[in-house]
Parts: C-alpha cells; structure tokens; sequence
C-alpha cells in the first residue's frame, strides 16, 4: 500500500533528478529527429544513417546517467521501501501535464530495475500498468503544430489540396515537376477509390511531420469520405543519375492498411519523426493499421523501448488468458541458439547457448555484438528486428518438462528457479515466421518458386544494405503471412565490405580436382560464391527456380562488384513497397519480380 504520507524530501528530489533524466533524453531525441529534414535537403544518406543508429544509443545512454546521479547523491539502490512507493507518487503528479508521460514512465522502469532487486519488480514500485492517461494530450501552446492538419477539399480543389499539402512541409528544394506528380496521385486515389460518392465532410487529414527513413521522406495520412477511411502514403524521393541534381519527386502512392504494414514493418529501420506528442502520432497511426499492435508502432518510430515495455505488457497479459505450455520450437535446432515458444502466441524465444559445436567459432559477447548490428542497421525489409530482455521472469509450471531440461543443459549460466518462477537472465524474442525449409517441403510449385525468388531477393536486399549474411542455408529465412522473406539467424552476419569474395582456384592437378577436401588457402574472411550452390540447390525445382532469377549470386563478380560501389560511397535504394506501384522507374538494375502463388493461409506469425 502507499503511504499516506509524503513524509521523506528525498523522495521528490529523486522524482525530479529522474523525470530531468527523461526529459534530456527526448530533448535530444527530438532534436536527432529533426534534423533528418536538413540531411533528406542535402541527400547526406550516410549521416541520415548514422542518426539513425545512434539515436538507438540515446535511451541507454541516459538511463546510466540517471542511476550513476542518483547513487552518488542518494545511495538510492539501498533506500528504504517506503521512500520508493514515495517516489512514485511524487513522479506522478509531475507527470499530470507532461506530453510524453507514457515514455516518462517507461524511463521511470529502466532506471528503477537497473538500481533495484528484481524482487522488487512485481509490487508497486514501478509501473505496471500506466498511470497517466495519453487520451487527447495535445500540445496547446499557441505556436506549436498540432499532431496532424485536416484539409477540406471540394471536386474542384483536390488538386490544388494535394499540392498545399506537400507545400506545407517546407521542403527546401524544388521539385522536378510537382503538378506532374500531384497529376499521377489524383489519377492513383481514382482508381483506389473507384466511382466513389463525394460526402459533404470529405476531408484529408496528414501527419504533421515527415516521416524519414534512408534515402526517403513520407507523406503519411489518411483520405475521410463519410464513414469510409483510406490510409496512404507518399514517399518523396531525390532525382538521381541525372543532370539535375537536388530536385525532388513522388515515387508512389500506397494506399490502404496492408501497403502501410509493409511502410512500418517490423523487419525495417526505425523512422526518423518530430513528435512532441508520440502517443497522439501512435493513436492516429493505429486508425491506419489497426492490426498493428502499439508496441510496434512505438518501436517504428524509434521510440523501441516504449515498444518493449508495451510488448511486455500484452506478453504478460496473454499468459494470464492462456493455458499452454512453453515448448522447444519446431524445426531444425541451432547451434548457437536454443529457440522456444508458446503455441498460442506469435513469437519465439531465443536464449544464447553456453557452449556451440567446434565449427561455430564464436562467443556470447561476439554474438550480442551481431544483434545489435542488425539493430541498428538499415534492415531494408529483410531482418526481423529483436526485442532484448535481461532477468524475464516466467510462470516455471508454463514450461515443458522437455525444454526445462534443454535450457538446463545448454543455458545453464542463464537459467535462475526463484519459487514458482524461472528466471532467464537474457533472451531475444522475435516474430514468428514460417522457417522456409519447412515452407519449401510443403509448397505447391507456384509456391515454391515465389519462395525461391523471395529467398534472392532477399539476399539481393542485405548485399545493397552491406550484409553477407554468412550462413544461407534455407532454415535461417522464414516466410511472414506475406509471403515475405525475411532472415533472422544473425550469429555469422558480416558487413559486405569486410569480405573477400574469390573465385575457387583451378586444381594443380588430379589429386586436387579428386579432393573431398578444400586444398586451396582461405583466409578467415575468404567468401567463394561458387560453392553455395551443393548446399542450397539439392533440390531439382529449387535449383531450377533459382538459376533461372538468381544465378549471379553464384558469381564471385555479383558480390565484388556491390562491395566496390558501396565502397564508393553508393547508397542503395531498397523501396518499402512494390515497383509495380512507382510512378516512374529510374535506370537501375531490376530486382526479380517472386511471381504470385495460389493463394495459402499460413499460420500465425
């Protein structure tokens, strides 16, 4: 129970020292994402780029500040229980008219679990369940943005509308032929909207900010006709490779919930927005994508560990809405991860081994470091992103006497039984996909060839982002609901430039050409293209499928020549949607097209 009283000083002085520690942190949060604007203007994709990855950075940054401060002036990990449910209510009230109280309390849970014992983390000490409200906060000082403009077009001014929208974001360049491309998004929302009748209160509502991502910036809103609503957005992108440098154009116009899910995937980089109220940018985001849960969107605004505190939340609640137990993962078992999950619920668990067969040549700390590079990497679509947990506390009667015994066996260092609780001191959860060796066996012949152009592609996809992703046997790609292929085995990924890709040297005579064994030198980084194909392509009508769009990747000259041009500077360009959906296609190289399967329902991811 709380206490009646505030009877200690400390406790508001702890209060204010914690909600200045947030209040740092999204100051220059806020500040990083800002200033995407200024790099879109001068096309400095490297430095958009690393905004991106070190704002990742920012959170944990600060929250050491905070617990560093408050053990020095307060020795706060050994204060007495009353003076922290004291704390607490002090921070509440300083929240009342805060604009983020839903990140503050977030931040409060950080500093709280790094300083305290985690027997502390089931009363009332942190927030378990939010204690501010976020419904309506709205910044009112007379000055501000609000969170998104409402436009009221008639027949006659949709066009005129829909170039006051892209004039409002201040964009400083000129576009190459704005009235053009505003022409080809009327011509676009006509044959989305079809024959559609015009209601009296037709309106446009868009975000206020841009959304940033690599080499784009996105018009994100929605279209309202009556009691109908359609979500779209519009990337904008720079005139490349041509004389005229440093103009602007629309590439495309997505319409609807699933082209959005595919714009705020969980397998892409994390966007780069102004947001003095995130939670109001979450709640008209959500009217978009309303299958998308907030964690997500929280986590796609770059505002992860909002999204992990929220993940936890619905994580805990299903537990205590569900009866199964937590089961070793089907499929083949890695070497370096042992991988669980729960039946009834769309992720998996990932929880590093304490030892790995001879031919792994790694460590944990080595492994940690490959997560959090792809963390922080453009993720182009073709990476799941992780959720990062330390001292997870499970129901023990949840699990698997089977899986205790695995986690007991290879995890040991890892693995905690405190009362009715087991303990995991670190683990990764992931989205659930269906791993595409799996996939492969079950697939129609239309299914399998899409699978095997998808797989390409998405090779095709890390190489323009700078990855090899090291070992590309089929079982570390799944297919997401989709029919997406994403990768999510990390444990051997390498930048692209820190590769050496040769060609296999001529035998110096028959005993070499007879060898089983590779007689040849290779260095540690040494790649040869040429042999991938005896383990991937066993298979008569994979092997097909796969020669027939992707034979280069066999070639030591396809990986030379992208590391050279990234060398060079060249930022690729990966687009979050279809092709088929721009509205011109500059001169580049085509990616294979994965034809479309009959249509299969896969399961839950």
């Amino acid at each position: 129970m709380f206490p009646h009283e505030l009877t200690d000083p400390r406790a508001f002085q702890i209060a204010m020292a914690l909600l200045e520690g947030f209040n740092k942190h999204y100051r220059l949060f806020r500040a990083a994402s800002a200033s995407a604007k200024q790099r879109f203007e001068q096309a400095d994709w490297r430095g958009q780029q690393r905004a991106q990855r070190e704002r990742i950075e920012f959170y944990d940054l600060r929250v050491d500040e905070a617990v560093t401060l408050l053990e020095q002036r307060y020795q706060a990990s050994a204060l007495p229980t009353d003076v922290w449910q004291q704390v607490k209510l002090h921070y509440i009230g300083l929240l009342t008219n805060h604009r983020q109280p839903e990140l503050a309390e977030t931040f409060f849970n950080s500093v709280c679990t790094r300083l305290l014992h985690h027997s502390y983390f089931h009363n009332d000490f942190i927030f378990v369940r939010p204690a501010i409200s976020t419904e309506y906060i709205e910044n009112d000082e007379p000055a501000a943005q609000p969170t998104y403009r409402c436009y009221y077009p008639s027949h006659d001014t949709l066009r005129d509308t829909f170039m006051r929208i892209v004039w409002n974001f201040q964009l400083d360049l000129e576009f190459e032929d704005l009235a053009r491309d505003i022409d080809c998004v009327l011509q676009a929302i006509s044959h989305q909207l079809g024959n559609f009748r015009w209601r009296t209160n037709f309106q446009v509502q868009v975000l206020s900010s841009l959304f940033y991502r690599n080499k784009g910036a996105y018009i994100v809103g929605k279209i309202v006709n009556g009691f109908t609503e359609t979500a779209f957005a519009l990337p904008i992108l720079h005139l490349e490779d041509t004389e005229q440098p440093g103009l602007l154009y629309i590439d495309a116009a997505l319409f609807g919930e699933d082209d959005l899910l595919m714009l705020f995937s969980f397998a892409r980089a994390y966007f780069l927005v102004d947001m003095e109220v995130p939670s109001a940018y979450v709640q008209f985001l959500r009217s978009l994508m309303p299958r998308k849960p907030r964690s997500e969107i929280y986590s796609a605004l770059g505002l992860q560990k909002q999204g992990k505190n929220l993940f936890y939340r619905d994580f805990l609640n299903h537990l205590r809405h569900s009866s199964d137990k937590f089961r070793i993962a089907p499929g083949i078992k890695g070497m370096v991860m042992l991988v669980f999950d729960l039946p009834s619920y769309p992720f998996v668990f990932k929880v590093i081994k304490d030892f790995y067969p001879p031919q792994k040549d790694t460590t944990r700390e080595q492994i940690q470091r490959k997560y959090l590079l792809v963390k922080q990497h453009d993720r182009v679509g073709r990476m799941a992103d992780t959720l990062e947990y330390t001292r997870v506390a499970f129901p023990r009667h949840r699990f698997e006497d089977e899986l205790v015994a695995e986690l007991m066996h290879f995890c040991p260092s890892l693995i905690e039984e405190s009362g009715d609780d087991l303990i995991i001191h670190h683990l990764y959860i992931e989205r659930r996909m269906v791993p595409l060796n799996i996939y492969l066996q079950e697939a129609s012949k239309a299914q399998l060839e899409h699978a095997v152009v998808e797989y390409g592609n998405a090779i095709k996809d890390l190489v323009a982002a700078n990855i090899f992703p090291g070992d590309m046997l089929w079982k570390n790609f799944g297919v997401t609901r989709h029919g997406k292929v994403v990768f999510y085995d990390y444990d051997e990924i390498e930048y692209l430039t820190d590769c050496n890709f040769r060609e296999v040297p001529a035998p110096r005579n028959e005993e070499d050409e007879m060898s089983g064994e590779v007689w040849y030198p290779v260095g540690k980084h040494d790649v040869f293209p040429e042999t991938f194909g005896p383990f991937l392509l066993g298979h008569g009508e994979v092997r097909e499928a796969f020669m027939a769009h992707h034979a280069d990747l066999l070639e030591p000259a396809f990986w030379q020549t992208h590391k050279q041009r990234i060398l060079a500077g060249h930022v690729h360009d990966v687009f979050p949607y279809d092709p088929h959906k721009r509205f011109r296609v500059q001169a580049s190289e085509p990616t294979p097209q994965a034809p479309e399967p009959e249509h299969r329902e896969l399961p839950i991811q």
